[in-house]
């Protein structure tokens, strides 16, 4: 399985492209796309929750003016979510510290996420992939 984020590509077009990649490989591996759409950061904010529970001083403010799923720059609202200074101090600081908070993100939130009931539709596509691939489901 390979995850990737969207970004600001359109999706079809992207996964087209990965499939023709794939189709170039020979052998070909067993492979099974999933696309994170904006970027990853959207499977976090798609389970407002866990993130609460993982950040208690997040801002509802910003939480609240989500569009899940939607292409507007998600990580930079999820550190105007919890970030001191929000994703303008973080773009200050630069690489390779967003990554390092990006992968903190991840760590403290990742654990607490309810997959049944995340609202991010690529997230869903994702957990139903898993679950395919385990056999959990047909």
């Amino acid at each position: 399985m390979a995850v990737v984020d969207l970004d600001d590509r359109d999706c079809f077009q992207f996964k087209q492209e990965l499939v023709s990649v794939l189709n170039q490989c020979h052998p070909r591996p067993n492979v099974l796309f999933r696309i994170a759409i904006e970027e990853i950061e959207a499977w976090f904010l798609g389970d407002p929750v866990a993130l609460k529970k993982a950040y208690p001083r997040a801002k509802g403010s910003v939480l609240n003016t989500y569009d899940q799923d939607s292409i507007c720059g998600t990580w930079e609202k999820m550190a105007d979510a919890v970030y001191p200074g929000g994703s303008a101090k973080l773009k200050l600081l630069g690489y390779p510290l967003i990554g390092e908070v990006k992968s903190e993100w991840a760590e403290k939130i990742s654990p607490l996420i309810d997959i049944d009931h995340n609202r991010s539709k690529s997230f869903r596509v994702f957990c139903k992939g898993v679950r395919k691939l385990a056999g959990i489901i047909t």
